[in-house]
């Protein structure tokens, strides 16, 4: 669900500080999309929403959700856009959110 190695080296190459900023800047940002997606069901834009949120799922280390995301925008971009299970999506994400946080405090022990 989270390539703990990858969430290692993102802090290892940016710095502690910097690294806690970036991890409030992504939740903040994917919170924003997760919601229009929850509101909106499949959203306007949607293959641009997923694309972006792969894109920090990725830099982040959620494997798990990056996948479902590439998977959604793909779909979508060949007009299939009814297809994306968003629900799946929204779930996975919540998990790897919870996933993260709960090891984030033992990032340093393994």
């Amino acid at each position: 669900m989270i390539d703990w190695n990858r969430v290692r080296e993102l802090r290892d190459e940016i710095g502690t500080d910097e690294f806690a900023d970036v991890v409030s800047l992504f939740l903040d940002e994917v919170e924003s999309e997760i919601s229009a997606l929850r509101g909106q069901g499949l959203a306007d834009r949607l293959e641009a929403r997923l694309h972006f949120l792969k894109g920090g799922a990725l830099n982040l280390g959620f494997d798990d959700f990056a996948a479902l995301c590439q998977t959604g925008e793909q779909l979508a971009s060949q007009g299939y856009a009814n297809k994306v299970d968003v629900t799946e999506i929204i779930e996975t994400y919540d998990k790897s959110r919870a996933t993260f946080m709960a090891g984030l405090p033992r990032l340093d022990d393994s």
